[in-house]
């Protein structure tokens, strides 16, 4: 009998050390990283409008860190550090910003076990405008990996805002535009935003105050469809 009810008690304190676990597991949450960068149309981005608000009730449960850093009027080169343009020698100094951008995350991960890693990327415009569009989907993919690398993860989701159209009929425009669906459509962690309806009446280069915010919410539902997916 004494036996018997021993062994009732080692069952029952075990079930009751694994339900605390997973509560206390619950109750911690995931920590969920979101990295924001690019040029001017991501610059003009406040996050804390309507991406990060998105994000957070998606994953209520869990800490979710935003570091956003952009420039505006930028080209890729400034972030992928292998970049090379179509005829002619590279550019000496490349990757600047993505230093910066890399510091900032890093500072912001510091102690943390990161659950989920996403990527958010608008830029492209001038490129575009240094007719460097045969080179984009080359340098645009680049950058991604050389940012799983660096961080160490390959898990890293990849949501590509792609440039509106601003202008019309233009080639190394278009070229950019296909060149950022592409890589978003080939990364099987990838997808990407259409920014078309976001420029205001006059499409306008930049995005009028409603446009930003609705980029933010799209970016967002973007990302979490990705997370939840993946």
């Amino acid at each position: 009998m004494l036996r018997n009810n021993t062994k009732r008690f080692a069952l029952l304190s075990c079930c009751v050390a694994l339900s605390l676990a997973a509560t206390s597991a619950a109750a911690e949450g995931k920590v969920r990283l979101f990295i924001l960068s690019g040029q001017s149309n991501m610059a003009g981005l406040p996050p804390q409008v309507s991406f990060t608000p998105t994000v957070e009730k998606a994953f209520s449960a869990d800490e979710v860190i935003v570091v956003k850093d952009a420039v505006g009027g930028q080209p890729i080169r400034q972030w992928y550090k292998q970049w090379k343009p179509a005829e002619g020698p590279a550019p000496e100094t490349t990757g600047v910003l993505y230093d910066r951008l890399i510091t900032k995350v890093r500072a912001a991960i510091e102690g943390k076990k990161v659950d989920t890693m996403s990527f958010v990327w608008m830029q492209g415009e001038r490129d575009a405008k240094e007719l460097h569009s045969t080179v984009y989907e080359k340098s645009l993919a680049g950058l991604v990996e050389q940012l799983r690398t660096d961080l160490g993860r390959d898990d890293i989701t990849v949501v590509i805002g792609r440039l509106s159209d601003h202008l019309k009929n233009n080639q190394h425009w278009d070229g950019v535009r296909a060149a950022q669906v592409a890589v978003a459509e080939k990364d099987p962690l990838g997808d990407w935003v259409d920014t078309d309806d976001l420029n205001g009446p006059r499409d306008g280069l930049h995005y009028d105050k409603p446009g930003y915010v609705e980029l933010g919410k799209r970016f967002a539902e973007k990302t979490i469809a990705l997370l939840n997916k993946n």
